[in-house]
């Protein structure tokens, strides 16, 4: 128990350098470490100047590129930023779905024709189905049963309601129960698609919760800006490609009356009319990736994106087959470019081009690349967290910490003496292994956070409370040091592996059930856990090791 091979201590020595590395860079700014600052558009003097400074610094940083320099992020309550409630509308996602479907109900009716229009009129929720003869409604009513769909993975809850209004008409709309499982199954998905938005590379800063079944609460910190996250949220991200029609007879003719079957007229981003096919030759789903690339005629910003393979073979077909042509790329009904159709394109790599800054390009780009949204996000709660408040939590959770440790390690050294010393020791080297972990993992440090490490300050000792204890009863049966200090350890070793399990499984739990500070809290506890159980019975246990092989002591000082 008190042998430490060479190899033993090579791999302490490795964790607690490595956490040490891991836990550093929290003690200098970012443009020490060569991490430039996000500009959040202040337009002050003052936050200017002190943007340019940071981000100079960053340029000049010396740090070297191959060690660790991730800090721990701070939450909304720390650093303050934006948080967002918002909501999806059942009625709305039914709608969608419906729509989405519509296409499937009308070739299913089409194999041969039972209904009297190619596009059906969907009011709502409800889309009219007219057939030609009433003898073919069995037939129409079967065939509608067999493309129904159902709800999530799990299935039982069908989509369509479809409902024999007489001998010509049938309804089908989307029951309230299926609105309501419609709604759950969209929030899931609308939050994995707003973290794709708003953090595609994975930053890991933002928060995403639901809130019921139909709330969504994003807490983005560091964000001085609601309004751009509001903009990127606002856009429903529904990516076509049309054939267009540019005679301008047709489209005079189309806003006189009403566009010919099959065509509707939308407009551009400068507000020009345009007529395009309803029937889009590629979707959203067929684009693989998407990113901000440059227009290489004048290296201003541009979209480029890559189809998937079969998006990439029916693109390359209807640009073969429509050679001399026009097609518009259109998101959310607006026509954001319009190319001529020179030659067939077969790779699949398509390009946006337009009067995009940088940033606009880059967002696009994240709403392209991460898919449509199931329904509008209707914002119904909006507050913007300063600083301030956070910097004073901050040096509150600091004091506190501070305190805390001062006073568990008085109480060690009064109560254990050198053995006592040899835990306070242990204690810090704990501490800065939880803040490299944070660093490391990238985890969201929240106020509820520095309270688990304030708890955790608390608990550390404990596994050394009970071994110095068991010592002490050893070495008051007369055993010499060293088999004292061996049989407390393996003595305590149970009982302290018992009361740490239970307690990170209720971290756990706390983490898998909780949301927001909740789980910034269950992720220090956790963290917590592991390093103290580590530091008590590795390092105390080896400072130990170290002090009774060089001093030889007769009696244990305890």
């Amino acid at each position: 128990m008190l042998n430490f091979p060479t190899w033993k201590v090579l791999l302490i020595c490795l964790v607690l350098v490595w956490g040490g590395l891991l836990a550093l860079p929290n003690a200098f700014s970012d443009g020490f470490l060569g991490i430039a600052p996000r500009d959040t558009g202040a337009s002050d003097a003052q936050s200017v100047a002190a943007f340019e400074a940071q981000k100079e610094a960053a340029e000049n940083s010396w740090w070297p590129s191959f060690l660790p320099n991730n800090k721990v992020n701070l939450g909304l309550d720390l650093q303050g930023g934006v948080y967002l409630l918002t909501e999806i509308n059942p009625d709305e996602v039914a709608a969608n779905r419906l729509e989405t479907l519509q296409a499937d109900i009308v070739q299913e009716l089409n194999k041969p024709p039972l209904i009297k229009r190619d596009v059906p009129e969907q009011q709502g929720s409800t889309l009219p189905i007219r057939l030609r003869d009433p003898s073919q409604m069995d037939d129409a009513v079967k065939r509608l049963r067999r493309i129904n769909p159902t709800i999530g993975l799990g299935g039982g809850e069908k989509v369509m309601s479809i409902n024999e209004v007489n001998d010509e008409l049938i309804n089908i709309t989307v029951s309230d129960s299926a609105k309501q499982a419609l709604a759950t199954d969209a929030q899931d998905k609308m939050i994995e698609i707003i973290r794709r938005r708003l953090d595609p590379d994975g930053v890991s800063e933002i928060a995403i919760t639901p809130q019921g079944d139909t709330r969504i609460v994003i807490e983005a910190p560091g964000e001085a800006d609601p309004r751009r996250i509001k903009d990127i949220l606002s856009q429903a991200g529904r990516m076509t490609f049309n054939m267009a029609d540019m005679d301008p007879s047709a489209i005079r003719a189309a806003e006189a009356t009403r566009p010919r079957p099959g065509w509707e007229l939308v407009q551009d981003t400068d507000g020009r009319p345009m007529l395009i096919n309803r029937t889009p030759v590629v979707t959203g789903s067929d684009i693989a990736t998407a990113n901000q690339g440059r227009d290489p005629d004048d290296n201003s910003a541009a979209v480029d994106f890559r189809l998937t393979g079969s998006g990439k073979e029916r693109f390359g077909r209807a640009t073969a087959n429509n050679r001399g042509e026009i097609f518009a790329i259109v998101l959310d009904g607006t026509v954001m470019s319009a190319p001529r159709i020179n030659e067939p394109i077969w790779g699949g790599s398509v390009q946006i081009t337009g009067d995009f800054s940088v940033e606009e390009a880059q967002d696009l780009a994240a709403i392209i690349e991460a898919g449509e949204l199931p329904a509008k996000l209707n914002f119904i709660e909006e507050r913007t967290v300063g600083p301030g408040l956070g910097a004073d939590s901050i040096r509150a959770g600091t004091r506190a910490s501070l305190i805390g440790l001062v006073l568990v390690g008085v109480f060690m050294i009064i109560a254990y003496g050198l053995m006592g010393g040899f835990a306070v020791g242990s204690l810090l080297t704990n501490i800065i292994l939880i803040l490299g972990a944070l660093s490391g993992l990238g985890a969201t440090l929240t106020l509820p956070g520095i309270a688990g490490i304030v708890l955790t300050i608390g608990m550390a000792v404990d596994a050394n409370v009970i071994v110095f204890e068991r010592i002490r009863e050893e070495q008051r049966n007369r055993r010499s040091p060293a088999t004292a200090i061996v049989a407390g350890y393996e003595r305590a070793l149970a009982t302290i592996l018992d009361a740490n399990i239970t307690t990170f499984i209720a971290a756990a739990i706390l983490y898998m059930l909780g949301s927001g500070p909740v789980k910034g809290f269950a992720v220090t506890l956790a963290i917590g856990i592991v390093t103290s159980v580590f530091t008590a019975f590795v390092i105390t246990r080896w400072f130990t090791a170290m002090w009774v092989k060089s001093m030889k002591p007769r009696r244990l000082a305890i």
